[in-house]
């Protein structure tokens, strides 16, 4: 193929590829799957635009000179001598391959509709197990029988798996720090920050999620420089233990077992053991080998074993910012691990072959609303103007007179609004047109005025109401309070009654 040839091709190819993408982003399919299917579509289009304008940008820089030879050859040479040496060589080339199929390059990225009772293979069907459906929750259940099979750890269940799977406290769930750097706890946070990150590939194939993780790693790499990682900074030789956030008051926390005690006579008791004398040791080695790593006299045993530490250390921060960015799918894994504890294995499978042909539904109906639409196309017919009902046409005349929508109902305090009928009358009292009405005519207490629609008996009712509470009301300043010898309190009037009677 000629360069310049080649040249047109890529330009046509990439407004064929912009033009799929256009296609695909204007459809709003409803079904998960479907806008899976359509954002994977998308990216294979996007990265087909970049593969094609990379190699164009290759010809127009032209490192080779050929492009420019080309130009000048069809400028200067022969014109048609050129021309009918290039016809002959598309005529030897189908002379040579005369089954060959021309490519209708029209069709190549359009987006393929399916025939009746046809099935359109999909891309996401294969990247998604049954308990993921398409995308919406976690399939952790590998994980979690990797995390029962660590030594030491406590027996979780699923659904407090899932609660609790990117928290990496030394000693939560029984994991310690010695523990962490065995190969089997490396393989298993390993395969679980994999799978974290494969899950956010798949369910968001239009987001560059390199370029995420990329920045997980750099925060990480960030942290780790200063010593600020969690649970994975450098021990000192300190006498005493460090802080740490205790469930009650009275509890004590080691550090050498990373364990907490009820109270100090526990912790006292357990020091003389074989366990706490065994992991102060190895805390007090791992001490000595931080030690000679900042002072440049470690050797490559304790060069090794920090190396391992920054792994684990690095894929526990991974899993962690994964778990935090699909907080959403993580909330929804755990309601749905509860709705399905309450489900029979029958109602299981149901449930999933409902979901299975949930997108051939969905793909149906678009083409019923077609043919509605074209038969919603005729006008009509509505000579008594009856109000529509929710599918857009007339309601019957008879239901028109049975709920009295014929009667007009005037409101003057809503600025002569008419109201049809008594149902949507009866509403108006409490909606904000109707107090809005009262306030401006300075009436606050809006319940007492139902059924009340002149501006001049609202205000003369409003009038008549003040009138009482002012009649009602007592004035506590203009009451005189006197008080007798042994220190009662009394009105003034009462006070003189039982003077007069002797009895102060």
């Amino acid at each position: 193929m000629l360069i310049l040839e080649e040249q047109r091709y890529i330009h046509e190819d990439l407004e064929r590829l912009e033009q799929g993408i256009a296609d695909r982003i204007h459809d709003d399919p409803k079904h998960i799957r479907d806008r899976l299917n359509r954002d994977h579509e998308v990216s294979q289009l996007l990265d087909q635009i970049q593969n094609q304008s990379s190699n164009l940008l290759d010809i127009y820089r032209d490192t080779t000179g050929a492009r420019a030879s080309e130009i000048q050859q069809i400028g200067s040479g022969d014109s048609f001598g050129e021309f009918y040496k290039q016809l002959k060589d598309v005529r030897d080339h189908h002379a040579r391959y005369p089954n060959e199929q021309a490519e209708n390059s029209e069709q190549r990225y359009k987006v393929r509709r399916a025939a009746e009772g046809e099935l359109v293979p999909s891309i996401v069907d294969s990247l998604f197990s049954g308990e993921e459906a398409y995308g919406r929750f976690f399939d952790l259940t590998t994980n979690h029988e990797q995390f029962l099979n660590l030594p030491n750890v406590r027996r979780l269940t699923y659904l407090q798996y899932l609660e609790v799977f990117d928290n990496f406290t030394p000693g939560y769930g029984g994991v310690k720090k010695a523990d962490k750097l065995t190969d089997q706890y490396f393989k298993y946070i390993g395969e679980l920050a994999s799978y974290l990150e494969s899950f956010m590939q798949r369910t968001r194939p239009l987001e560059n999620v390199d370029k995420v993780m990329e920045t997980f790693g750099q925060e990480f790499e960030a942290a780790w420089e200063k010593d600020d990682v969690e649970g994975w900074q450098s021990e000192k030789p300190t006498g005493g233990d460090t802080a740490k956030d205790l469930s009650t008051a009275e509890a004590v926390w080691c550090a050498d077992c990373e364990k907490e005690f009820k109270n100090e006579n526990v912790y006292k008791n357990h020091l003389t053991g074989r366990k706490h004398i065994k992991a102060a040791e190895q805390r007090k080695q791992r001490s000595a080998d931080t030690d000679g790593a900042a002072n440049g006299t470690a050797g490559p045993r304790t060069s090794a074993a920090r190396l391992k530490e920054k792994a684990v250390a690095e894929r526990e921060q991974r899993v962690k910012r994964l778990a935090s960015a699909m907080s959403t799918e993580r909330g929804d894994t755990r309601v749905n691990v509860e709705r399905k504890q309450g489900m029979t294995e029958r109602e299981r499978q149901q449930e999933l072959e409902n979901l299975l042909n949930a997108s051939e539904e969905q793909q149906e109906q678009p083409r019923d609303g077609e043919e509605d639409a074209e038969d919603g196309e005729e006008k009509i017919y509505n000579p008594l103007k009856l109000p529509l009902a929710w599918d857009g046409k007339p309601i019957p005349f008879w239901l028109y007179r049975l709920h009295g929508l014929g009667v007009e109902f005037p409101c003057e305090v809503c600025g002569n609004f008419v109201y049809m009928g008594r149902r949507a009358f009866d509403k108006h009292f409490n909606e904000a047109r109707h107090v809005y009405g009262l306030k401006c005519l300075g009436i606050t207490n809006v319940n007492l005025f139902r059924d009340i629609t002149r501006i001049d008996e609202a205000l003369k009712l409003w009038e008549k109401i003040q009138r009482e509470k002012k009649r009602t009301k007592v004035d506590e300043g203009s009451v005189v309070q006197m008080e007798d010898a042994e220190g009662n309190v009394m009105p003034e009037k009462v006070y003189y009654d039982l003077q007069k009677q002797g009895l102060l």
